[in-house]
């Protein structure tokens, strides 16, 4: 089976443009497409890579001499993440490099390291959002990779476990 093409993009940007020569065609202006055109595969590109986290992965930031400090992942892309902290636990500086893990489970993890890119405080949270690129040639690159399109590919069919009944034996 072949790759399945996302053609919305396209129909956006068709439609736009059919609706725009109509509008201009009768006042007799000069149309540019191109900022236009820009806009939609911008908005195109930033919601098909970005994957919501919030709540749905563990993770912690290393502090050397110091331990864990459990965030919570906001976001993720190929390229970074954001996290979020208290407010009362401080914050770092953009172009700080981190160490982080996510936790698969409650004891087993995988580490990578990330470059703070920026930060903005959150009022209704009282966090502060952390905005972060990946740093390249790390030890788990490859895993890295994995890990985004699995989140990517399974995050469109997550559901809520909204009180299901477990049962205690099968008969």
């Amino acid at each position: 089976m072949g790759k399945v093409l996302d053609i919305n993009a396209r129909l956006n940007l068709k439609n736009y443009i059919n609706e725009a020569i109509s509008h201009h065609s009768q006042s007799g202006d000069l149309l540019d497409i191109t900022e236009a055109r820009q806009e939609i595969l911008s908005r195109d590109r930033r919601e098909v890579k970005r994957t919501i986290l919030t709540e749905f992965i563990g993770a912690m930031i290393v502090l050397p001499e110091k331990g864990l400090l459990k965030v919570a992942l906001h976001d993720i892309s190929e390229n970074g993440l954001a996290f979020e902290i208290d407010m009362e636990e401080g914050s770092f500086i953009n172009g700080e490099e981190v160490a982080m893990r996510v936790y698969l489970n409650q004891t087993t993890y995988f580490s990578f390291t990330v470059c703070i890119s920026n930060r903005r405080f959150i009022d209704e949270n009282g966090t502060i959002r952390h905005g972060t690129n990946f740093v390249k040639g790390t030890v788990n690159d490859v895993a890295l990779h994995h890990f985004i399109k699995f989140i990517e590919n399974i995050s469109a069919s997550l559901k809520t476990d909204s009180g299901d009944v477990l049962v205690s034996q099968i008969s």
